[in-house]
């Protein structure tokens, strides 16, 4: 059971506020709630009266592994929520060998010459060409 924290649609049309929820991610967007984490009413005519989160309970949920829609988390964001990062899987740290190591090397090195190379070859050219320009003819 995947535990989404996303909004819930409220009060009527043309006048649409929203609640802060965790839910099933399987539930539709109305449907059954598990915490009502807070309220976001985007019409309020006051900036101060947009946004009511319980910030408490929505580290809570974050930290027993609840998954915030982009929405939510963009909101907990501009209340200031510091969010914990999930404890995810560790990367895999492959081990090359050192021939492997070596031939990159080798291979960096040769890129990176030619790139000198052509670069040093259009100053050059840059250079003639001014000096071509600025003798009279």
């Amino acid at each position: 059971m995947v535990v989404m924290i996303r909004l819930k649609r409220t009060g009527r049309r043309n006048r649409a506020c929203f609640r802060l929820s965790a839910m099933e991610g399987r539930n539709p967007r109305d449907g059954r709630v598990l915490d009502n984490l807070g309220l976001y009413d985007p019409l309020a005519p006051r900036s101060e009266d947009q946004l009511r989160l319980h910030s408490d309970r929505v580290v809570e949920w974050v930290k027993r592994g609840a998954q915030l829609s982009e929405t939510a988390r963009a909101l907990c964001a501009r209340s200031g929520i510091e969010l914990p990062v999930p404890a995810g899987r560790k990367p895999r740290k492959r081990k090359r060998s050192t021939t492997k190591i070596a031939a990159k090397e080798l291979r960096d090195r040769g890129v990176f010459k030619a790139k000198k190379e052509r670069r040093l070859a259009r100053i050059a050219k840059a250079k003639a060409a001014a000096a071509a320009a600025a003798t009279p003819a």
